[in-house]
């Protein structure tokens, strides 16, 4: 049975999700190092941003990333990262390009947090919103990437640089409340290796471009 009520989504796919991301974190640990020693020389502590979310069957919890923007950015601008958002620092840019600011929630799949795949977790302003068939995306541990990271992976330039947070209630949410559902309703093993292998050619093509073609630096 697909969806979130099969046994896939209740015992196979955390089993996955233990062994797949303890090997992830063993592989990534050298960039865990670079990348914490890259922001502390740059910007000092903290190395990691933690906020909010909404979590699996409606527990909130911590969404942990490497601190891509300047120290209390939460209190200088709103909640949507705008086009060259100004908050972003130097070393931030890098990895939010790369997708290296994601890889510190390895760890929270590992101990039962997240999963690899899985709705990505929201603001809990918007969570607090959903209503009727959308409680179901809470059913399904939030992920790393699903079918809306693939979709919205250069969200920031498409909500643009001005009235970043207005931009995404009014054209982006709506999209992504859907593709989350999307995944909760279609949750099986063949649906996570789709996204999986879309991610990795998405997150590959945006750094090849902001690497090699030098594109919105």
């Amino acid at each position: 049975m697909k969806g979130y009520r099969g046994i896939y989504n209740k015992f196979i796919k955390r089993i996955l999700d233990v062994i797949i991301s303890s090997c992830f974190l063993c592989i990534l640990s050298p960039f865990y190092v670079l990348v914490s020693l890259a922001i502390f020389i740059e910007d000092g502590f903290p190395i990691f941003y933690k906020a909010e979310r909404g979590g699996y069957k409606g527990k909130k919890f911590k969404i942990c990333k490497f601190r891509s923007m300047v120290k209390n950015a939460d209190k200088i601008g709103g909640g949507t990262t705008a086009f060259r958002d100004s908050r972003i620092t130097k070393v931030g840019n890098f990895i939010r390009k790369t997708k290296l600011d994601e890889i510190p929630q390895f760890w929270q799949v590992f101990i039962g947090k997240m999963s690899i795949i899985g709705p990505r977790p929201e603001l809990l302003k918007y969570v607090n919103m959903y209503r009727d068939d959308e409680m179901d995306i809470l059913q399904v541990r939030p992920g790393i990437t699903d079918f809306s990271s693939v979709e919205f992976i250069n969200l920031d330039e498409l909500v643009g640089d001005q009235n970043a947070d207005e931009v995404y209630e009014k054209k982006v949410l709506k999209r992504k409340n859907e593709l989350r559902l999307k995944y909760a309703r279609e949750v099986s093993f063949e649906t996570d290796c789709i996204i999986l292998m879309k991610t990795f050619y998405a997150v590959i093509n945006k750094a090849y471009a902001f690497i090699v073609k030098k594109e919105h630096r």
